[in-house]
């Protein structure tokens, strides 16, 4: 018997010994769907918001929902850079660009191209959304 068929059956035990702990390294969701990275967007990370905005709109044109996903997030969390009293810290934005791009997340996440990409072109379409944070 060849020398790699006798170590056929520790390899494949050796595998699902590892298997279960590389699995384990992706946190589940409370839903149990594991989550997994999305695709980075091509865009500099010290890039406007409204290159985010761009981003996201091309990739849902051409099908890449991950990476558009991944755009608007970003672009949320760039609207979100506030100042506010600690004692508002953990209070959620209410600025209408913010919520909007929540919307367009939403109606992405729910197979609603045509809804997200109406919805990033009202953000795309506010003059404040490149203002400077104060």
């Amino acid at each position: 018997m060849p020398h790699a068929l006798k170590m056929l059956p520790c390899l494949l035990a050796l595998g699902l010994l590892v298997l279960p702990a590389a699995h384990a390294q992706v946190p589940p969701r409370q839903d149990g769907v594991p989550l997994v990275r999305l695709p980075d967007p091509p865009v500099d990370d010290d890039a406007p918001v409204s290159a985010f905005i761009t981003a996201a709109r091309t990739a849902i044109a051409v099908g890449r929902a991950g990476e558009a996903m991944e755009a608007i997030e970003r672009a949320e969390s760039r609207l979100l850079i506030r100042s506010v009293r600690p004692s508002r810290a953990n209070t959620p934005s209410d600025q209408a660009m913010v919520r909007t791009l929540a919307e367009a997340r939403a109606a992405l996440r729910d197979g609603q191209r045509a809804e997200a990409l109406d919805k990033l072109a009202e953000v795309a379409a506010n003059p404040a959304l490149d203002a400077p944070v104060e």
